[in-house]
């Protein structure tokens, strides 16, 4: 596809504000006079990551054709039409796809914007749309009726549940559940009726909550994930305290924090090797080295489906007869991690991994971790723009 163009760009921009998730195709002048569209890589891994359909699961030929509604958008008027997913007998059956009606709103090279709303493709001339002029009209139009739609229901359940934590926020100071650092996340899910649970998936109806007590310096945790055993020259959590661990009291464990810019005190780094795509733990002990590894595809994976959307919850720590408590203040809303940033964070030592390994006085080993956190300042360089509120309102 070619470059977009400045004002492309800015509709793009505006269009994802309004939490609209599309994908782009370039029609050539040979695709518009034979109806047909090659489906790019981006536009199948759009077409897949939302569920809507997997070329690699369809068989080639025309009796294998799915047919999909669409609605072109023309500005004040539609055009009701339907899309058409195939993959042709000839050769390897590169994926096609194609918009009946799309020439009457397009010329070659013009970029197509598709999204999909109502079990339907909605599909736009970015190009020549002026999209901010139809967003924001004062005359009611189908695609401002879209886009309207488009951020109310992607918004209904972030609204629902900021409710609740404004609810909860004005109750005043809560007693602390636990005495634990993790005390200030587990008080807030019971408040809000949720199970307590190691699940990797998200806390409340697709959104992550994640709670800290208000500090500069406090890392936040990002996701649990144990290094790739198969992978790796050590075969368990066990064998990385066998190494590196140290007694306290009655346990003999492994709390440290590791990462890529300096040593700790166990002698463990991290490092990236970009060429085959993975995390790597070292030791500066000659006979060990590089012991775990983690494959970055799998650790990006983790981060998307774990902060899709996420709620980053501030507390107040205050102490009330002896107890903790905590009052629930700001919240700060991401959505879409910028999963190339990953890296480069773990690289500059903002994002860093927590071993949380202890042998109890039975002898059973515990892994709480290992927790890859992030320092409160790498927040706003690995999601985009976020939305704030104050709970005391």
């Amino acid at each position: 596809m070619r470059k977009l163009t400045d004002e492309e760009q800015e509709k793009i921009k505006l269009l994802t504000k309004n939490q609209v998730s599309l994908t782009l195709i370039e029609p050539t002048e040979t695709g518009l006079k034979k109806s047909i569209m090659d489906a790019t890589g981006s536009v199948r891994s759009y077409l897949k990551s939302e569920n809507i359909h997997d070329y690699e699961l369809q068989n080639q030929g025309t009796e294998s054709k799915v047919m999909i509604p669409a609605t072109i958008h023309t500005g004040f008027k539609i055009i009701k039409s339907k899309a058409s997913l195939y993959r042709p007998s000839t050769k390897k059956g590169d994926p096609r796809i194609w918009f009946y009606g799309l020439t009457k709103v397009a010329d070659p090279n013009d970029i197509i914007g598709i999204t999909f709303y109502n079990d339907s493709f909605q599909v736009f001339n970015l190009t020549k749309l002026d999209i901010k002029e139809l967003i924001y009209s004062s005359i009611l139009n189908p695609f401002q009726e879209l886009i309207n739609a488009i951020n109310t229901t992607e918004n209904e359940v972030a609204f629902e549940l900021l409710a609740m934590l404004r609810k909860i926020a004005n109750n005043g100071p809560i007693p602390s559940m636990v005495d634990a650092d993790t005390s200030v996340g587990r008080t807030l899910e019971t408040a809000l009726g949720i199970d307590i649970n190691s699940s990797k998936q998200p806390d409340y109806k697709g959104i992550e909550l994640k709670s800290f007590r208000n500090s500069r310096t406090n890392r936040k945790s990002l996701f649990a994930q144990v290094p790739d055993w198969k992978l790796s020259k050590f075969k368990s959590s066990a064998e990385i305290l066998d190494n590196f661990g140290y007694e306290r009291d009655d346990d003999f464990k492994l709390y440290c924090t590791v990462s890529a810019i300096t040593r700790n005190s166990q002698g463990l780094n991290l490092r990236i090797d970009s060429d085959i795509k993975q995390l790597i733990e070292n030791s500066d002990k000659p006979e060990v080295g590089d012991f775990v590894v983690w494959t970055l595809d799998k650790l990006h994976n983790r981060l998307k489906s774990k902060h899709k959307e996420t709620f980053w919850v501030e507390a107040e720590s205050i102490k009330i007869d002896e107890r903790e408590h905590f009052q629930y203040k700001l919240v700060e809303h991401t959505k879409k991690p910028i999963t190339s940033q990953f890296d480069l964070l773990i690289e500059q030592g903002i994002i860093t991994l927590d071993h949380l390994i202890k042998r109890n006085s039975k002898g059973k080993v515990v892994e709480k971790g290992p927790l890859f956190k992030i320092k409160p300042k790498g927040i706003e360089l690995l999601f985009p723009p976020s939305e704030s509120y104050n709970l005391m309102t």
